[in-house]
């Protein structure tokens, strides 16, 4: 069972299609950045199966959100225009995603920076 405070009451694309906000029914509400989604995408092509196996997603900075499908009442497919379409965004990695966010966000360009790669 879903624990009702992690229920999506609001998901929005931002007209320029680079940002999603998520409301949530307990009150919480994050931004995130299309080129965060993308790079962190849950998919097993960026995540792999094992940790070991997670691929680092460097030159997303511009990347747009093309499309949202909905997957169940658990989940939303994100379909990115550079044609990435396998990351399966359930609510709590989304709310995750919100609130680790500078974190997160903070690791990835270390990583980045690390491989030499870059936004």
């Amino acid at each position: 069972m879903t624990d009702s405070s992690l229920l999506p009451t609001e998901l929005r694309v931002s007209k320029d299609r680079r940002n999603l906000t998520i409301k949530f029914g307990g009150g919480e509400s994050f931004e995130i950045s299309a080129e965060m989604l993308r790079v962190m995408s849950p998919s097993a092509e960026v995540q792999g199966h094992s940790p070991e196996q997670r691929v680092t997603v460097g030159g997303k900075r511009d990347v747009a959100i093309a499309e949202m499908v909905p997957v169940g009442n658990y989940a939303v497919r994100i379909v990115f225009d550079d044609r990435h379409d396998t990351g399966i965004y359930s609510w709590s990695y989304l709310a995750r995603l919100g609130r680790d966010r500078d974190a997160l966000w903070s690791a990835y360009l270390d990583e980045l920076k690390e491989k030499g790669l870059s936004r």
